[in-house]
């Protein structure tokens, strides 16, 4: 093994997926003698971890791929690679775009990041390292192709050492007409549960006390093994044992496999935090079924049902792509009466964004004009931020539980640097919380009293009286007012 030092820039665009697949490769690369920094100019080694979920994701990356052409002119023997996603769907196509450019590696080759980086860096050219299109052989021999190393986890890589990620499942089969994750992410396929279990195991032994378990529909897990079927309601009874473990998450959700039985299992155990994500996309059956999402509105109406029913105080977020391929007037409002409807606590809202290599590129014409789209887009906002704020308020005077997280992101950008500062953390359905505090209260449990809030953040206090991870709800507290909210339309 090559203990030689080196110092490691790595940029991450996505999701928690490539969240998790840097932690994975820095943790590889520190076993290498890799150490982190924070710019370019004191890297030798400089990697982009990559998404191609929307345009504007890749746009970043090539730019910042140009940015880099003449510092790599001047210092031809540092080495920038490409990994993630677009690596995976853009392969060779990375090099002649950046030809400076000399590693390109899928997701599920992460592990050979360090002896790629080595051949490269010993002179044996550009490295390319990707796994197999789903039509490029046997199905067993394409899902081992996309086969990740997720035991190796590197604490100080997260964002806070007591929150992690935690893959239950890779790759995704919905194949929805706009989407290239199952191309770049390759079959869908659950791993093991002992090795979920034992990986959280160690987790908690290195202080972590709220897991987010991923998947691309991570209630679609499913692990069959010497005729037993693990799916995510037992593997959630299992982690739920684990001393120092008090907190428990999963994303992201498929309307069609939130089944009563999951919820009455989450309804069973208390680490379960009350949030989930599912998102619906459109509020409309014509164009979901254009996007081939597998599901109705109807359908989505029941399960959000069979949510309020079993539990009834779990909050709910959704995604929506608006100005998709055909989207009319009409099945846009079909989207914001739904919107209305369901009261999300949040909706992450995007642009139809035309993704290469999917089916609606391939024989839909996208067709909504870019005016079009974005007022859509501002006006399906607009309402979300309304609800939200509304619901907010019923949080007034009341008192929450908050893992606080760290240094809020105003106290980070006032530079505060004392031990008192602004402080940010989350409730068990998954609100954001800020409030004053010290650097010793990170990573605790704290009971928060709100006093007020926005659209997308509660304000409050910590409990004078407050001793550890016990609080009570304070009743009749006459808290200041909030400003005036709007009104959802």
């Amino acid at each position: 093994m090559n203990l030689t030092p080196h110092f490691l820039y790595i940029e991450t665009v996505g999701c928690q997926m490539n969240v998790l697949d840097s932690e994975m490769v820095v943790a590889s690369l520190r076993q290498h003698g890799y150490q982190l920094v924070d710019s370019v100019g004191q890297a030798d080694t400089i990697l982009f971890n990559t998404c191609s979920i929307r345009q504007h994701a890749e746009d970043k990356i090539y730019s910042a791929l140009g940015q880099l052409r003449r510092h790599k002119q001047r210092h031809p023997e540092k080495i920038i690679g490409v990994l993630g996603c677009m690596a995976q769907k853009d392969q060779r196509r990375i090099f002649e775009r950046a030809p400076y450019v000399d590693l390109v590696i899928g997701p599920g080759q992460l592990q050979q990041t360090a002896e790629l980086i080595e051949a490269a860096r010993a002179g044996r050219g550009r490295q390319l390292a990707v796994s197999l299109g789903r039509r490029d052989g046997p199905v067993e021999r394409i899902r081992r192709s996309h086969e990740t190393f997720d035991p190796l986890r590197d604490p100080a890589m997260r964002a806070t050492p007591f929150q992690a990620y935690l893959r239950i499942q890779i790759g995704c089969d919905k194949f929805c007409s706009y989407c290239v994750v199952p191309m770049t992410r390759g079959p869908e396929q659950g791993r093991p549960p002992e090795e979920i279990l034992a990986e959280a195991r160690g987790l908690a032994d290195q202080g972590c006390q709220e897991i987010t378990l991923l998947g691309q529909t991570v209630n679609s897990y499913r692990y069959r093994s010497d005729g037993r079927t693990t799916r995510l309601a037992d593997l959630l009874v299992a982690l739920h044992e684990i001393d120092g473990i008090r907190r428990l998450k999963f994303v992201t959700n498929y309307p069609q496999d939130m089944t009563a039985e999951l919820l009455e299992t989450m309804r069973g155990l208390p680490k379960c935090c009350r949030y989930l994500h599912v998102p619906l996309q459109s509020g409309s059956n014509r164009i979901l079924q254009a996007m081939k999402r597998g599901y109705t509105v109807e359908d989505y109406r029941e399960m959000m049902a069979r949510i309020r029913e079993i539990l009834p105080e779990t909050a709910v977020s959704s995604d929506f792509i608006v100005g998709f391929c055909g989207e009319t007037e009409e099945d846009f409002q079909q989207s914001v009466e739904l919107v209305r409807e369901c009261r999300f606590k949040s909706s992450f809202i995007f642009k139809y964004s035309q993704r290469p290599g999917t089916k609606a590129a391939e024989l839909l014409p996208d067709d909504v004009p870019e005016p079009v789209k974005r007022r859509r887009n501002q006006e399906l906002l607009a309402l979300q931020d309304a609800i939200s704020e509304e619901d907010n308020q019923t949080f007034l005077g009341r008192s929450v539980e908050v893992l606080v997280e760290g240094p809020s992101r105003a106290a980070e950008r006032r530079g505060e640097d004392g031990d008192a500062l602004q402080l940010t953390g989350r409730t068990m359905c998954d609100r954001i919380v800020v409030f004053p505090g010290t650097r010793q209260q990170i990573g605790q449990f704290l009971a928060v009293t709100i006093l007020d809030c926005t659209a997308h953040t509660l304000i409050g206090e910590v409990l004078p009286q407050h001793t550890g991870a016990e609080f009570a709800l304070v009743s009749g507290f006459d808290a200041a007012r909030p400003r005036s909210a709007r009104r959802a339309p």
